[in-house]
């Protein structure tokens, strides 16, 4: 059964680990590309886009692909979109794969807030050292905020304008609290910014925030297409893969 799987995140890679080593399973997994040195799942891998739904339609349709896999990163709104698009316009089974979101816990200061221009708001009223943990993508939104200072975090640097004031840290995670806590301390940092996530890779920031008692802007995650049918575990994708290559 031809999967596509839509990756870049360990739930895809696990996924991918799984049923390559069954057989009846045909696995291709696809990453949009923007990371410059990706953790590549096993069997074949495709980077780079589509080109809209038209341009997945048309793909998977050329492939012969039966079943589509959704497992992008939380935040990858308009491929689960597109993909969620494609695969109906075809008739064919989607399943998205979202790790379940970060709770808040006793001692939080948590202010959540729908997108960026919220967020950009928020800390533009909250402090003057900003450790800002949204990925490269989206930077620029704070590229106005000439009173703060940034300690901009992700894997690769950034291509969009950048607040006037800042350092850039590339890192990957996982993070620990230890680490975070000391990041927290050398640069002063008086307010957090993330986007939720989910996941442990780099939830440390969060309890190193509660240690520290600073505030955290969380950015809510998009909403995934009208109809859409989730799970938030490997296992339960592998779940679903079977059933759907039982019928």
């Amino acid at each position: 059964m031809s999967t596509l799987i839509l990756g870049g995140t360990r739930e895809a890679r696990e996924i991918a680990h799984i049923a390559s080593g069954e057989r009846g399973f045909d696995i291709v997994s696809s990453l949009a590309g923007r990371v410059r040195d990706p953790l590549l799942p096993e069997g074949p891998v495709r980077i780079g886009g589509f080109g809209g739904v038209v341009g997945l339609r048309k793909w998977l349709a050329n492939n012969e692909i039966a079943v589509v896999i959704n497992a992008t990163h939380p935040f990858a709104g308009t491929i689960s979109a597109n993909a969620h698009s494609a695969a109906t316009d075809l008739g064919l089974p989607i399943l998205h794969v979202r790790r379940p979101g970060w709770s808040e816990q006793p001692g939080d200061r948590w202010i959540r807030v729908p997108d960026l221009d919220a967020a950009v708001r928020e800390v533009a009223e909250l402090g003057e050292r900003v450790f800002l943990t949204i990925g490269r993508q989206g930077v620029a939104a704070f590229a106005g905020l000439t009173k703060q200072w940034f300690l901009i975090r992700a894997i690769d640097p950034p291509t969009g304008a950048l607040p006037p004031h800042h350092e850039l840290l590339l890192a990957r995670g996982p993070f620990a609290p230890a680490d975070e806590q000391r990041l927290l301390r050398k640069h002063r940092i008086d307010v957090l910014v993330t986007k939720d996530s989910g996941g442990d890779q780099t939830a440390a920031k969060l309890d190193a925030a509660r240690t520290a008692g600073l505030p955290v802007v969380v950015v809510d995650r998009p909403a995934l297409p009208p109809g859409a049918v989730v799970v938030e575990s490997v296992d339960a994708a592998w779940r679903w893969l079977r059933d759907i290559a039982s019928r």
